[in-house]
């Protein structure tokens, strides 16, 4: 290793680490010590870290204000050193970070909105992919749909939620006052996905969620409906199964369908 580079390794640790080793190879300037100087350099690279992550969470950054987010932020740059060197995907733990982390792990709205926002995120940056038609539904005869199968588009992700953290993330974006974080009895079940370059997400009811998690496996829609039979009035099982079909064709989430072998 050249000198050069190895001053490069020992200033990167010095950055990233803590270790003051670099410092006897650092002047001190007229008017700061070295030390200084080479705090100045921890402080940016930490700062440039948090704004990354106060892009990619905007409403959570509202939501907390920008001491508490900032503080949260340096918190997350300290137990998750960067990995990677595109910044978009530095704050992609963050929803387990403050999971687990406290004090923010006390208040589980955090952690919801996080991932929420992570989700649309990623449905932003998913790859492209065909989406299937309504149209194209009318090549299949009556009589194969027991076999078909679906195939969600590539930007189509489902979490759920413990809190009301969609409630607080619609009233942020919509410029309203969120209402008070609670826990819900029951997860919020969110489809996430990308409609053209929007990224979209809706609440589905425990039905419909079931059905797009077994779907999203490759479940052909005659078992998908005898599913639906065990939530709900058995005779009308096909026609809402058709009726979720339908809502998801229409909003781009689907690239595909095939009769399944």
């Amino acid at each position: 290793m050249s000198d050069f580079a190895r001053q490069q390794s020992e200033f990167q640790r010095a950055i990233l680490t803590g270790d003051d080793a670099i410092l006897s190879e650092i002047l001190d300037s007229p008017r700061e010590k070295r030390e200084t100087l080479l705090g100045v350099y921890r402080y940016a690279y930490g700062s440039r870290l948090v704004e990354a992550m106060r892009n990619d969470h905007e409403l959570l950054h509202l939501y907390l204000g920008d001491k508490t987010f900032d503080e949260m932020g340096h918190a997350y740059v300290k137990a998750r050193p960067s990995e990677h060197p595109n910044l978009r995907w530095f704050s992609q733990a963050l929803p387990d970070f403050l999971k687990a982390a406290e004090p923010y792990s006390r208040h589980p709205v955090l952690a919801d909105l996080a991932a929420l926002e992570k989700a649309l995120n990623d449905a932003f940056d998913a790859r492209d992919g065909d989406v299937l038609a309504l149209a194209a539904m009318a090549r299949f005869a009556p009589e194969a749909w027991t076999d078909l199968a679906f195939e969600p588009h590539p930007s189509a992700r489902r979490i759920d939620l413990s809190t009301n953290a969609a409630a607080i993330w619609m009233a942020l974006k919509n410029d309203e006052t969120p209402p008070e974080a609670m826990t819900l009895a029951e997860p919020c079940r969110l489809l996430t996905w990308r409609q053209d370059t929007t990224p979209m997400f809706r609440e589905l009811p425990t039905e419909e969620a079931m059905m797009w998690d077994e779907a999203a496996n490759g479940i052909p829609f005659g078992v998908l409906c005898e599913m639906l039979a065990t939530y709900d009035d058995p005779d009308g099982a096909a026609a809402r199964g058709a009726g979720y079909l339908h809502g998801w064709i229409a909003a781009g989430c689907l690239t595909a369908a095939s009769i399944r072998d």
